[in-house]
């Protein structure tokens, strides 16, 4: 097709599996072109065409932070949001094609069915009720997206549904993890520290990204909403809860905190200035307010707007008052401590380049190893991997890594934030046996079918790519992006 979507980002269909159908609520403003009717192209799938307003409509759904806005017009992120729409478009297609539908009844038991939705262990449709006027949904968009979500459940269940899993599947999927490696490994730790961050390259780091240091004080403002302060007793009884839904009924409708204190005879706490670690200005820990209550509050989204919050079966109602920013300075050691990490981790990355480079070119083999140990003064040690949880020097995911190098070569091994490194050379390769009759069997059976149904996703996505022609109007979208 003209314009893969797999170009765009990684596949769409991938992104379905790992759960990136989900619904949020939260909604921003934008520039003028998101306002009104404009109709012109984004994208067109075959002859359907998606329009910018149906794609900006999309957009105000997402839970972007207010960072993440105001990056749109310098980052990918709408190119990659519009990848991910255009998946869920063509996704939909195909599930019409197939005759794929998720009748009223079923739709009825999923709803019943989550706890969300639960007063008392058991559905209850206030609850229900109150959920879809929190989310801004009324409840046909909201059933519709869930029965949207149905059928694409019942499509990849169809996909990977009645695989037999021959066994030398299930073999390979065993010898992945059950080896005796034999290695010779140099640890990059001592490596890294011979060069170490200037005070030059420290400041310069931190004047380039002043904005990033900088702490934020919430003054906040809460009550708890008791038993004895809503109905004068002190049993949570369903007076209680009547009580309790005509005070976040009024919530939603725009009553402030204030007035909601005043109108239910409640005492509020006000504390001033806090930052995230619950600690004032003078960086003492605010011990009056439990955790779990500082950050349901510390977290909303919105400034002087209340909110109703639940903790541990008791209800507080909420509001941050105010925010201030402080500018942090080299002299906070925090801010030292985070830009020499940073500094650390690009020594890390270039040198590691640098070894992948050698690795590459045939720059390193047993003999230069050795001389590379030798002089930087680095140990040069033998080792025997029998085991994935064998974790005394290796993590499972840097052992798998291990697992994965042929005999004979040599690999740069790291874990995903570069704290540990190593430089590994494999010297022999023993796999272990399977039997049939055990748990194990099953444990790798389960295994290679995992293996072999992502590969079948992976077709099926590659073939939905064939099927639907995919056509971005890149003027469009730069227009949208540069509207922010």
């Amino acid at each position: 097709m003209p314009t893969s979507i797999a170009k765009l980002s990684k596949s769409f269909f991938v992104k379905l599996l790992v759960g990136i159908i989900i619904l949020p609520f939260v909604f921003w403003g934008m520039g003028d072109v998101f306002r009104g009717g404009n109709q012109n192209v984004i994208a067109t799938i075959d002859s359907k065409k998606i329009s910018t307003q149906e794609f900006v409509q999309y957009l105000r759904r997402l839970n972007l932070s207010e960072e993440q806005v105001k990056s749109l017009p310098k980052t990918d992120l709408i190119e990659k949001i519009l990848s991910e729409y255009i998946g869920k478009k063509v996704m939909s297609l195909e599930i019409e094609d197939l005759g794929i539908t998720v009748n009223d009844n079923s739709l009825r038991n999923i709803i019943k069915s989550d706890k969300l939705f639960f007063r008392d262990n058991k559905f209850s449709r206030t609850e229900y009720e109150k959920f879809l006027l929190k989310s801004g949904m009324t409840a046909p968009s909201f059933e519709s997206n869930i029965a949207e979500q149905e059928s694409r459940r019942q499509l990849l269940s169809s996909l990977s549904g009645g695989l037999t899993i021959p066994d030398d599947l299930i073999e390979r999927a065993f010898k992945k993890e059950n080896q005796i490696k034999k290695i010779k490994f140099i640890d990059l730790t001592k490596y890294y520290l011979i060069k170490k961050p200037s005070q030059e390259e420290i400041k310069d780091l931190y004047d380039k990204n002043k904005k990033i240091f900088v702490e934020e004080f919430k003054s906040i403002d809460y009550a708890e909403l008791s038993p004895n302060s809503l109905t004068g007793n002190p049993d949570y009884d369903e007076n209680f809860f009547k009580k309790l839904d005509i005070v976040e009924n009024k919530i939603l409708d725009g009553q402030s905190f204030d007035e909601s204190i005043k109108e239910n005879n409640l005492k509020a706490i006000k504390i001033k200035k806090i930052n995230s670690k619950k600690q004032d200005e003078q960086n003492q820990v605010i011990g009056s307010l439990s955790d779990k209550l500082f950050k349901k509050i510390y977290f909303m989204q919105e400034t002087s707007i209340p909110e109703l919050i639940k903790i541990d079966n008791k209800y507080y109602i909420a509001k941050i008052k105010n925010v201030e920013k402080k500018q942090k300075t080299l002299n906070d050691q925090n801010v030292l401590k985070s830009i020499k990490a940073q500094l650390e981790f690009k020594n890390k990355i270039e040198s590691n380049t640098a070894i992948l480079k050698d690795i590459s070119m045939g720059g390193l083999d047993n003999e230069k190893m050795k001389s590379f140990a030798t002089k930087n003064n680095l140990e040069f040690k033998e080792y025997e991997v029998a085991d994935l949880k064998q974790n005394e020097i290796f993590s499972e995911g840097l052992i798998k890594r291990i697992f994965l190098t042929k005999d004979k070569e040599i690999n740069l091994i790291t874990n995903s934030n570069l704290t540990k490194n190593f430089l590994i050379f494999t010297v022999k390769t023993e796999y272990k046996k399977m039997k049939k009759s055990t748990n194990e069997f099953e444990k790798y059976e389960a295994k290679a079918r995992l293996d072999l149904v992502n590969q079948i996703y992976k077709i099926f996505d590659n073939s939905l790519n064939q099927k639907y022609n995919v056509k971005l109007n890149q003027r469009t979208i730069e227009r949208v992006k540069n509207s922010f």
